[in-house]
């Protein structure tokens, strides 16, 4: 699997178990509710910049984040 699949499969199940849209995330984050719905499915790649204003909006370590489609990406 792609590695922008990988990250937004991680993006959406983080959100989703935070009971947040892509709106309110969008607006935590300062992102573009578009974009975010970009991310999720898999047609962009975040930039190291977006990785932490995502990780931000989902209140957790931007490292954290990335263990996560790391952890994923090892499992496929």
């Amino acid at each position: 699997m792609q590695i922008e699949l990988i990250f937004g499969k991680v993006l959406k199940s983080l959100r989703i178990k935070k009971g947040i849209t892509q709106e309110q995330l969008a607006t935590i984050s300062t992102l573009e509710r578009t974009y975010i719905s970009e991310l999720e499915n898999g047609k962009y790649q975040p930039t190291l910049t977006s990785i932490f204003d995502i990780a931000r909006g989902l209140n957790m370590k931007p490292s954290e984040l990335v263990r996560l489609v790391e952890l994923e990406f090892e499992n496929q």
